[in-house]
């Protein structure tokens, strides 16, 4: 759908999934490293309009082993029947009644989910139950021993092979049951486990033809490789530490946000040095990074184990296993309790789309041949994603539901993550997989027999499971499709996502830097490409993510300033015309820092920025490869540049962690008012109200407009909330205050004398208050939109320089106080940053690193090499850090906010 320029109104129009052609350009072009680690299938064709055809039901056998552990698909006739109360009561059409001519559909999976849930509770004891998948399958302690189970019906022999028994299996051969599930019990041997703790291990079949094979077990918790062998094959670990070695969690879960402000990262890139970084290293040295721009959510990219480090964790190999190049399961836990500790929620990128196409080390290694009834996947074209050279899951087998579904209780339960990114969802949804597809937003597209039900049940059945273990989860799905219900309760008829990705959102932006020039852009397009999601399905907005910083494109703020970057942006220089509309842009919009905010204010219900864009990291991304040499130097994060305090990487850095003060303060993100007043296409203004804040952008890259008309709802006095064109985000300081005369010129100077004697470090800044009040006049008549400005009922007149963006905030006059102290609205949040800085990097000696052997009491590691240059040089660091956290630190726009304001904010939301 188009977004509608003022409040989405509930008509069917409102519900039309976005769809224009240029959001889903997606290159699938092959030979690039992109394709590789990922190509988001992105077009996808019209469907018939003919609906799924109905089938019969087949039904599902309680395994005799013992317990029920397993159960597999048999050919029965028989129909199971459900209660008419589950398919006729579909809450979804009433709420978009334009999807009514489809409730047959809706009807049909809901009955397949409802007739799923219900085999699971008669032969499993329900779906929590049966996603327990891992305390049976793989190896598990029983009874003073290790029992081992596999599924491989397509096996004639089997055995359990490793370090324990020199990898003879002579005397370890296990039994098959009717359901096609191996297993075998190892007693102890003299009290200690046969296995032992951190020993390989494989299970060996023989298939049909005779040949002997081995594979990593499928539910096996750890796998390494031998790093001096190239290409060398990866082994099993059996993972069971003991106590002492064991982590324990020490930290609860932090409180699900309004709204999530989410930081995507890749742990094995984050090291400043051209290496693979470590889980306790990203711990101790990015996650207090993080905290102190006021994200409140991290998502951590390729935590499953895959074997191609170039895949960028999207080539999963082995499931129940964490990535060990960046450490072992117990390093993990370490993060993410670390990231607890700070108040940060923690999600995970998991895989369940497609798995690696590789035989030795992958999940596709049981694949001998057999029947897709006997496999994780399918047969055939239908088993096989022909652009990311992968295989697809039949979602409609019994043990491939319980591996899946397991798969996320497992990480939610033994890792304590907060929820899911789910990748790769429109390749799921459908038999195309989206490819060669263009979406247009007819509902036939999503509702056809393209429509893959099996998947759609599997991914309802998901967000069941993770809801019901964990109801405070977050649970995003990344789709380009736009279907209708993804993002809507399963008790409603949808398919139960928390959020979706605004997908086409970066597109936008990156057609737009490519294509056209400054006075080119179009507000009204950049308004409606912002705005175009279905309503009451909440989004997650972004302006770049991990996918357009992978070799072959460019991130923003390279494509803004390019070859600059690297000899342009010293402070100790003027800033050259092109290093100063990438950074206003990066802030603002037609700016970098325009860009990212515009999208944040406006794109979504939460906000997501990947690694080191905060700052506008140059370069690309380029994992170690053949076509590079091996080489690590573009598959790093150079965090130093934000460091050092001459470079301007810093004012971007300080503006991302002002935007997202600003929501911590205020609740934009979470609010449902968002209003677009004005999208001036000849002074390129946009104006627009989120919560109760008013937004004026000015992406002009020459115009300065002073007392510009904005219109607003609320009627009273405004001021200042977020001034993009401060000095602490290397703007010019042009939005003018009260106080803004001879005496704050006067001050400027001798600033900039003081930093070019090297008196005082760059970053500092005198307190100038944007105190200046901007009184509402009324307009047209009460209750007559059509006689107002801009179909507001007030309006006031502000100064817009041009490429900046300026926040105000309702004053709340009724606790103002009378002593002449400025009232600010954020200034109170940035005060403790701080502070929170200083506590976040103490923090790392809080958590127990869980390592009895090689204990670290204290974080020794200083993230920051340009104050390790200060220290050798003599430099006076303790002089100038109080004052540079005393101000840059602490402000968005001035003056300190009274403590009895400061409560009486704190409990307003932007509705009241």
């Amino acid at each position: 759908m188009l977004g509608s320029l003022s409040l989405l109104a509930a008509t069917p129009f409102a519900f039309r999934s976005f769809s224009p052609s240029s959001n889903n350009n997606r290159s699938l072009s092959s030979g690039t490293n992109h394709q590789i680690a990922k190509q988001l299938a992105s077009e996808s064709g019209r469907g018939s309009q003919k609906l799924l055809r109905r089938h019969v039901f087949p039904v599902y056998r309680r395994v005799s082993y013992g317990s029920p552990i397993s159960a597999v698909m048999i050919d029965d006739s028989s129909t199971i029947t459900t209660s008419e109360e589950n398919t006729q009561n579909i809450g979804i059409l009433d709420i978009d009644s334009a999807l009514r001519p489809f409730k047959d559909h809706f009807q049909y999976r809901i009955k397949k989910f409802v007739d799923q849930k219900n085999l699971f509770e008669n032969y499993e004891g329900g779906l929590e139950e049966f996603a327990k998948g891992y305390l049976r399958f793989g190896f598990n302690r029983e009874e003073d021993g290790i029992v081992y189970r596999e599924w491989a019906p397509a096996a004639q022999e089997a055995q359990v092979v490793g370090d324990f028994n020199g990898w003879d299996g002579s005397n370890h051969k296990m039994e098959k049951n009717e359901f096609g599930v191996w297993s075998i019990k190892i007693p102890d041997s003299e009290g200690n486990p046969a296995i032992p703790h951190n020993s390989r291990v494989k299970f060996r079949f023989k298939h049909g033809d005779g040949v002997w094979v081995d594979r990593i077990p499928a539910w096996i918790k750890y796998a390494i490789v031998d790093p001096t062998r190239f290409g060398a094959p990866y082994d099993g670990v059996h993972w069971d530490p003991p106590p002492s070695e064991r982590y324990e969690f020490k930290y609860p879960r932090p409180p699900k946000p309004k709204a999530p402000r989410i930081y995507e990262a890749h742990v094995g890139m984050s090291s400043p040095e051209p290496r693979i970084n470590s889980y306790r290293e990203f711990a101790d040295d990015v996650l207090p990074r993080i905290q102190a721009n006021n994200y409140n959510t991290v998502q951590l990219m390729a935590v499953m184990e895959h074997s191609y480090y170039a895949s960028f964790g999207y080539h999963v190999t082995n499931f129940f296993s964490v990535s060990s190049r960046s450490g072992t399961p117990e390093d993990l836990k370490y993060l993410i309790d670390k990231a607890h500790s700070l108040g940060l929620r923690v999600l995970m990128d998991v895989v369940h789309s497609h798995a690696s196409n590789n035989v030795t080390d992958g999940l596709n290694g049981f694949d001998v041949g057999q029947s897709s009834q006997e496999s994780y996947f399918h047969t055939g074209e239908r088993g096989y994603h022909k652009l990311w050279d992968s295989r697809l899951f039949n979602y409609g087998n019994w043990e491939v539901l319980r591996f899946l579904l397991s798969n996320l209780r497992w990480w939610l339960e033994e890792f304590k993550f907060d929820g899911f990114r789910f990748d790769g969802v429109t390749s799921m949804l459908y038999h195309h997989h989206g490819i060669n597809m263009p979406f247009t937003g007819d509902y036939n597209e999503y509702f056809s027999e393209a429509t893959d039900v099996d998947a759609v049940v599997y991914l309802m059945l998901a967000n069941s499971l993770i809801n019901n273990i964990l109801p405070d989860a977050t649970v995003i799905a990344e789709d380009v499709s736009g279907m209708p219900g993804l993002g809507r309760p399963v008790s409603e008829g949808g398919i139960g996502f928390d959020y979706r990705l605004a997908m086409a959102i970066p597109d936008k932006w990156i057609d737009y830097l490519k294509n056209k020039n400054d006075e080119e852009w179009s507000m009204m397009d950049l308004s409606c490409s912002l705005t175009n999601r279905r309503y009451t399905e909440k989004c997650i907005s972004y302006a770049e993510s991990h996918d357009q910083s992978i070799v072959g494109d460019k991130t923003i703020a390279f494509f803004l300033m390019d070859k600059e970057m690297y000899s342009g942006m010293s402070c100790l220089t003027d800033a050259s015309p092109t290093i100063d509309r990438g950074i206003a842009l990066h802030k603002v919009g037609a700016s970098s820092n325009m860009i990212h905010f515009i999208t944040m204010a406006l794109g979504g219900e939460g906000y997501l920025n990947f690694m080191g864009n905060e700052f506008g990291h140059p370069e690309w991304i380029d994992f170690p490869r053949e076509g590079n040499g091996w080489s690590y130097e573009k598959c790093r994060r150079q965090w130093t540049l934000v460091d050092t305090d001459h470079l301007r990487y810093k004012f971007m850095n300080a503006f991302d962690r002002a935007m997202n003060a600003l929501d911590d303060k205020f609740s934009f993100l979470s609010s449902t008012k968002q209003i677009v007043s004005c999208t001036d296409e000849e002074n390129k203004v946009i104006v627009f109200e989120r919560g109760d804040l008013v937004f004026v952008f000015n992406f002009h890259p020459e115009n300065t407009y002073d007392g510009y008309k904005v219109g607003c709802d609320l009627p009273g006095k405004y001021r200042v909330a977020l001034d993009s064109d401060a000095w602490e985000f290397g703007g010019h300081g042009r939005v003018r205050n009260s106080c803004y005369c001879c005496y704050s010129f006067l001050l400027l100077l001798l600033k900039e004398l003081c930093f070019y004697l090297g008196l005082i470090s760059g970053n500092w800044e005198f307190t100038v208050g944007h105190d200046v009040d901007h009184f509402t006049s009324p307009e047209g008549i009460p209750g007559v939109p059509e006689t107002n400005f801009n179909n507001r009922p007030n309006s006031f007149k502000v100064l817009s320089p041009a490429r900046t963006c300026v926040v105000y905030y309702k004053v709340d006059e009724s606790v103002e106080e009378t002593n002449g102290i400025n009232v600010i609205s954020v200034s109170e949040t940035l005060e403790m940053d701080a502070s929170k800085q200083k506590n976040a990097e103490e923090s790392a000696i809080l958590v127990d690193h869980g390592d009895k052997e090689n204990p670290q009491e204290t974080n020794d590691r200083d993230t920051a090499s340009f104050d390790e240059e200060l220290q050798k040089d003599g430099a006076k660091q303790e002089s100038i850090e109080e004052p540079a956290a005393s101000v840059l630190d602490k402000k968005i726009v001035g003056s300190k906010l009274d403590e009895p304001e400061v409560e009486e904010m704190e409990d307003r939301t932007p509705d009241d």
